[in-house]
């Protein structure tokens, strides 16, 4: 079984989701990095190049090919629950994880962070604070049908966030060593 990430831009999943993979002594895959990798351009250049569609198709099969791992904590892209086909090929061998994020609190990472900035596309014409707010709005319910799971990041360090995902995903018999 493997432990599956999702949520918007800057909720966490990378960050928690290698911090858990070594705390689980797991393998951490991270979806979008696959594609990077994969096709030699950042998520952004993708974009810019050859268009959103182009990228939903590369991460479609990232997804398909990380769901047929076991034992990983795999990060997805914030938009991966977009298609079906993800979430069906996600759901079928793993936990689902919400990280949820304020939206205000997502805007405020995502400037910090330079990296995000540089490597991840706009995906409206708004202004960057809309843009998040009206995406965010968008696609909670979707993270929210799909998880088994949901932790809120807004506030919570990463050690602490840790803690709760652990002990939510013992009812899945993950990261205790306590049979039942």
């Amino acid at each position: 079984m493997n432990i599956v990430l999702v949520g918007f831009r800057c909720s966490g999943k990378t960050t928690l989701g290698k911090a858990l993979a070594e705390r689980l002594g797991l393998k951490f895959v991270d979806a979008d990095e696959l594609v990077e990798q994969k096709h030699q351009m950042t998520i952004k250049e993708i974009f810019e190049k050859k268009g959103e569609s182009v990228f939903r198709l590369w991460e479609c099969d990232a997804i398909s090919e990380v769901a047929k791992l076991d034992g990983h904590v795999i990060a997805t892209g914030g938009g991966a629950v977009l298609r079906y086909k993800n979430i069906h090929n996600l759901k079928r061998s793993s936990v689902v994880v919400f990280l949820s994020v304020a939206p205000d609190t997502a805007f405020e990472r995502i400037q910090r962070d330079p990296k995000t900035r540089s490597r991840r596309p706009s995906l409206t014409p708004k202004d960057p604070h809309t843009e998040v707010r009206e995406q965010y709005r968008l696609r909670e319910p979707i993270y929210k049908s799909v998880a088994d799971i949901v932790i809120d990041t807004t506030e919570l360090p990463v050690g602490d966030c840790i803690d709760r995902i652990l002990e939510r995903l013992q009812r899945f018999k993950i990261g205790t060593d306590t049979p039942e």
